[in-house]
């Protein structure tokens, strides 16, 4: 699942909120936050990676669909404790930026596979209010079979996934005297490096999990995502 983006920007809203760093690698700036927080930025980046696996098509759907045997495992050091059958409530971890520090938790749904799509979306975690932040968090995953498969010893899925991810963050009013541009850079350097942080992290977990269950050898570094 390692991560590209493909474009992102950042819209300045009236009223709203939302996240930045973690227990993966901690980042912060030196501003001192202010009490009242009113200034609110939004930001959005759309982003593509691809997970490649040692099975068929099929092998990886029934994988991945018994979600409940691997994904907290998996998710580890983020924290996901599950909401009912196919829902987990996701602390990411600690970030921070302009003196402003959030530890986000987000509630996510994943979907079962329909038509050899599966998607996950954000849903409101119960007893929990975010406090200065928000997220929304669309995501889509397909599986797709290597057309040369049929020349190798063993059959290859890829397993292509993208995501389109928002974040409000309700800032201090300070943050209004530094220049746009300066906080456009580093909120959309930040969600960039949470993403493929995370995705790294969690592309190796479930990789090595998968195989390690078919007693498969791990995919190259350099594999046909690359």
């Amino acid at each position: 699942m390692e991560s590209r983006v493909v474009n992102h920007r950042l819209t300045e809203l009236s009223e709203l909120h939302s996240p930045t760093q973690s227990s993966i690698e901690k980042t912060d700036f030196d501003i001192q936050q202010s009490p009242t927080a009113t200034a609110t930025f939004n930001f959005q980046n759309h982003f593509e990676g691809c997970m490649e696996m040692y099975g068929n098509a099929e092998t990886v759907n029934r994988y991945l669909g018994a979600h409940q045997n691997w994904f907290r495992r998996c998710a580890h050091p983020m924290k996901a404790e599950p909401l009912g059958e196919n829902s987990y409530a996701l602390t990411i971890g600690r970030f921070g930026a302009f003196g402003y520090e959030v530890e986000p938790k987000i509630g996510l749904k994943l979907l079962p596979q329909n038509q050899g799509i599966y998607r996950m979306h954000t849903v409101p975690v119960p007893d929990y209010a975010p406090s200065g932040y928000e997220v929304d968090y669309q995501a889509s995953i397909e599986l797709v079979e290597d057309s040369a498969a049929g020349k190798k010893s063993s059959a290859v899925t890829l397993v292509e996934w993208q995501l389109d991810l928002g974040v409000a963050i309700q800032f201090p009013n300070l943050i209004h005297r530094l220049p746009p541009s300066a906080i456009q850079k580093t909120g959309n350097r930040l969600l960039d490096r949470i993403v493929r942080q995370v995705s790294r992290s969690l592309t190796y977990k479930v990789q090595e999990d998968f195989h390690s269950r078919l007693g498969l050898p791990m995919p190259p570094t350099k594999s046909l995502c690359s």
